[in-house]
């Protein structure tokens, strides 16, 4: 079945980077789509960035310059670099994968239906 896990979540404070990765297995890695999402406490959860499975990225606006999503096929691994956090960024962050055709969170122009159990990110002041 499909697994998704993520790691590299932390504490860090403003200013300063981490680097989250996701595991993936259970299915066509390299044709499939893969997401970064996040939830903060009182907020619905938010789309971060893309990464499709054709090549190319999307990001959120607030993730524009600052976030950086990869992607090893090799490695079936997903990343998602993150500078200059923020305190607004704290939140708990979960890789997803495209489900098609009915998955359920659409973001980029793809429909996620997978998710990981998500890796924590507190950014102090």
């Amino acid at each position: 079945q499909v697994q998704l896990v993520e790691s590299g979540g932390g504490s860090v404070q403003a200013g300063g980077s981490l680097r989250l990765s996701c595991a993936a297995s259970g299915f066509t890695y390299t044709s499939t789509s893969m997401g970064w999402f996040r939830r903060s406490e009182g907020k619905e959860r938010e789309g971060v960035a893309v990464s499709y499975d054709a090549g190319g990225t999307y990001y959120a606006a607030y993730a524009k310059g600052r976030f950086t999503i990869s992607r090893d096929n090799a490695k079936n691994t997903l990343y998602l670099q993150m500078n200059s956090l923020e305190t607004e960024d704290t939140a708990m962050y979960y890789c997803a994968a495209e489900r098609r055709p009915y998955g359920a969170t659409l973001f980029g122009g793809r429909r996620f239906g997978y998710w990981g159990q998500g890796t924590q990110v507190t950014v102090s002041s």
